[in-house]
């Protein structure tokens, strides 16, 4: 198969931090695995928004899209709004992309969830706190 788009999709908040994090995280990603050409996207607040995100995916010579949503559990937005916006059917994890002349697949990922490495990380923030205040 052959190049893969992964569409990072934050909340977004008025606030820079959420734009920010999000946009990092989506560099460190193709820092560690170049086989993706990965964008940004937001539910809200900020730019681009999905729609428009998907859009600059049309330009791209992708095989596949995956929606990879950097939220920690389901709501609203994972369940219903985000989706909605891909064009799955509610419940709906696949799905085909159009591209110029041509339908790919699209996949819709699951939020962090309950992950060991996010167990390890709370503590790691946990133990740079203790020692700040030391």
């Amino acid at each position: 198969m052959g190049s893969k788009g992964l569409l990072l999709i934050g909340h977004g908040s008025r606030l820079p931090f959420n734009k920010a994090l999000v946009e990092e995280t989506a560099r460190l990603m193709a820092s560690i695995d170049g086989d993706y050409i990965i964008k940004c996207a937001f539910m809200e607040k900020n730019t681009p928004g999905i729609t428009e995100a998907l859009e600059a995916f049309r330009k791209e010579k992708i095989e596949m899209l995956v929606a990879v949503p950097l939220f920690l559990a389901k709501g609203v937005h994972i369940v219903e709004d985000i989706p909605q916006h891909l064009g799955l059917e509610s419940g709906s994890h696949r799905g085909t992309f159009q591209l110029q002349n041509r339908s790919i697949p699209l996949v819709y990922a699951e939020p962090i969830g309950n992950d060991p490495l996010l167990a390890e990380l709370m503590l790691k923030n946990a133990k740079s706190a203790i020692a700040s205040y030391l």
